[in-house]
């Protein structure tokens, strides 16, 4: 068990958790950064966009890693992305374990 890492994970829900006045968890997190990668006015979004706004934050997270690049953005603003390469196969914990870094990485820039 890496503690270290343990300790910054909870240290940035916990600080994620006092900005936004609830509770943060993983996929709060994702739709966070989604939201803030999308860059405009805070608005209401539904369903189909909090999913794509997961997925623009997991590009943007896998980008340092290779796995995908950012080809632009469409003329609505939202950016769009391609894989470079296939994530290896990894088992739940691993992609979550992955996840964890790629936000801690983010947040520390």
């Amino acid at each position: 068990m890496d503690l270290e890492f343990d300790k910054r994970w909870r240290d940035l829900l916990k600080a994620q958790t006092e900005r936004f006045g609830q509770p943060v968890d993983l996929n709060g997190l994702l739709f966070l950064i989604g939201v803030q990668e999308l860059g405009q006015d805070v608005r209401t979004y539904k369903k189909d966009e909090k999913v794509n706004l997961m997925h623009i934050a997991i590009c943007v997270l896998l980008v340092p890693y290779g796995y995908y690049k950012e080809l632009g953005r469409d003329p609505d603003g939202w950016p769009h992305f391609e894989r470079v390469k296939d994530l290896p196969p990894l088992e739940a914990k691993e992609q979550e374990r992955l996840m964890k870094e790629a936000i801690l990485a983010y947040f520390s820039e």
